[in-house]
């Protein structure tokens, strides 16, 4: 590692080491948890809330026992809500709780007369304003598109606990209704109207005040989250990434993945002398890094500091994902994390490739044959295309994704041809045809984002899917063979999962553990490109580099694992949005970019 970085204190360290599971709040919210399942259960079953005066109460003039049992099943299907925000120590999830925790309480003893349910709601209570002081965390980025996911997931959760409410009465329902009419009475329950379903005594006035409360919940929570002030996802300033593009002009060299933390779907932090820099998005509660941090070395400390400050701030996940052998002892060192070795970056120096030899034999010929094709390869810097080329290129990347989704974090800009972005490399091939289409002669294309100045970063790989096989061995020998043209001696190209573990599992003496662990990954690679892409980049006879995954706990690592699939683009949990409405966003924000580089220009 250049550079010394500083030590710290073992207590400078504890408080780096950032948001502990906290014992209190991981209590409180269990507790909250199996309150909310007490209280439904209140609402819903009627052995659970049999006594003798209950059956008293109900033949009272003006008794309010369904109307109770609709406000106990509201309150713990909100307390049920409330439970992993709770967990997470957020503010508001405590102020909602202590308003709720009182009115099941109120609930339980007017319907079932419960001193044991009031006892319970308050043994919660207790510790809830006792540890007021712990749950501070902040609320977490968000958007609108969370209440048409809430509206969703809580209309699919009223239908079958509403079917639950309809069917636990047998003894009392008129007749024998069929499924269809029992789902038709939870439907027209929940927007407050009669069904098909008849019950004797009061027990319709039950079914129809918890029925309606279900459907009251759904909507207060819809419309709570669609009319709450947004807080969109993170976005780089362009002060922001003005600060970091100076940093990188000056320390770029150091991580072939400096540069992707100029995607503009990140969040940063600095450090307090504004010389290093951490770049983040939170998904799914994870607080991600990508890389090493952006800057000089010996200020490195003082931007993670700030990383696990802002983490413990609104309760996230505290982790790192590719992160170089350097970045990991320094993480480790400076927050007391732990790290594990998630696979190996693909690099090929320029000086020392060559097609010649048995190794290269594959890659050559088919390279030797594509040719003979007639397809011809072309590497350029971004700055050297022209405007209605650029176009060409964006719209046939566009179009020839693979998923209806951008894959891509911490190794892919997310981006070509922003006029920010001059100095990226792209690699295309082209091929003249009888009937040229949509895009000319432009059969495949290869982005390479900057890495320093002697250096080049693989950042997507695009084909047209009826061109010959091999676009993508073609354009990577034709940028390694042009790099010196562009003063570059060395490439980055693919990362690799799990490579060791594919390679030593393939060798001679191999033991029992290793081979079972490369079959599961040979098996998981039939939906991600584990094995692929490591034999893919082995073709280029690279040099391995290790990359690190940073964590905080074990027990967090599948949560991690599932945030970095979701930010990767392999999970998607959100609804799509139209191919059409995509060209239409990315036509609309092009043109402000180049106006932006046309005002900067005009203004030098």
């Amino acid at each position: 590692m250049s550079g010394e970085v500083p030590g710290r204190s073992s207590r400078a360290r504890r408080i780096l080491r950032g948001p502990r599971p906290e014992a209190v709040p991981a209590l409180v919210g269990r507790a909250a948890a199996v309150v909310g399942l007490l209280d439904i259960a209140a609402g819903v079953f009627p052995r659970f809330r049999h006594s003798r005066m209950h059956a008293i109460a109900e033949v009272l003039p003006g008794s309010f026992g369904p109307f109770a049992a609709a406000l106990s099943l509201s309150a713990g299907v909100l307390l049920l809500l409330l439970a992993h925000g709770l967990k997470r120590r957020k503010r508001r999830a405590w102020r909602a709780a202590v308003v709720l925790l009182p009115a099941g309480a109120a609930a339980q003893f007017a319907y079932r007369h419960s001193v044991l349910g009031v006892l319970i709601a308050v043994a919660l209570l207790i510790p809830l304003l006792r540890h007021r002081t712990e749950f501070a965390a902040l609320p977490d980025p968000r958007s609108r598109w969370r209440a048409l996911a809430n509206f969703v997931l809580m209309s699919a959760g009223s239908l079958g606990l509403g079917l639950v409410i309809v069917n636990v009465h047998p003894n009392r329902t008129v007749g024998d209704p069929s499924l269809a009419d029992r789902l038709t009475h939870v439907v027209y329950g929940l927007f407050g109207f009669e069904g098909p379903v008849d019950y004797q005594g009061n027990t319709s006035w039950t079914v129809a005040f918890s029925l309606g409360a279900l459907g009251w919940i759904t909507a207060v929570t819809t419309i709570y989250l669609a009319f709450r002030p947004e807080h969109p996802a993170a976005r780089l300033t362009e002060e922001d990434e003005s600060r970091l593009r100076a940093l990188l002009a000056r320390h770029g060299a150091r991580d072939s993945l400096g540069h992707f933390a100029l995607r503009r779907d990140k969040a940063v932090v600095f450090s307090p002398s504004g010389k290093a820099a951490v770049t983040y998005r939170v998904v799914s509660g994870v607080m991600l890094a990508s890389g090493d941090p952006i800057g000089d070395v010996e200020a490195w400390p003082g931007a993670i500091e700030r990383f696990m400050d802002e983490a413990k701030a609104h309760s996230w996940t505290p982790a790192v994902m590719g992160c170089s052998e350097t970045g990991g002892e320094v993480w480790t060192r400076e927050t007391g994390l732990d790290a594990l070795e998630l696979g190996d970056e693909a690099v090929v120096d320029v000086a020392d490739f060559s097609l010649a030899g048995r190794a290269m034999r594959n890659v050559r010929q088919m390279v030797k044959r594509i040719e003979r094709a007639g397809y011809e390869t072309r590497v350029r810097r971004i700055r050297d295309l022209g405007e209605p080329e650029l176009q060409r290129i964006r719209r046939a990347a566009e179009d020839w994704r693979g998923t209806d989704t951008e894959r891509g974090f911490s190794m892919a800009l997310g981006r070509i041809g922003d006029p920010a972005d001059a100095d990226c490399l792209i690699a295309t091939a082209h091929k003249q045809d009888d009937e040229p289409g949509e895009y000319g002669d432009l059969k495949a294309i290869l982005h390479f984002v900057p890495w320093g100045t002697d250096g080049a970063s693989l950042d997507l790989m695009r084909r047209d899917r009826s061109a010959d096989p091999g676009m993508n061995e073609l354009l990577i020998v034709a940028a390694l063979q042009a790099a010196p043209r562009f003063g570059i001696t060395r490439i980055s190209l693919n990362f690799a999962m799990f490579r060791s573990a594919l390679a030593r599992g393939e060798k001679i003496g191999a033991g029992p553990v290793l081979r079972a662990w490369r079959r599961l990954l040979v098996f998981l690679s039939r939906w991600f490109q584990i094995e692929s892409l490591y034999k893919f980049n082995a073709k280029f006879q690279p040099r391995w580099e290790p990359r690190f995954v940073v964590y905080r706990a074990s027990a967090d690592l599948p949560r991690i694992g599932f945030a970095a699939m979701q930010a990767e683009g392999f999970v998607d949990l959100a609804l799509p949005i139209p191919r059409f409405l995509r060209r239409r966003r990315a036509a609309a924000e092009r043109p402000c970019a180049h106006a932006v580089a046309e005002r900067d220009v005009r203004a030098a």
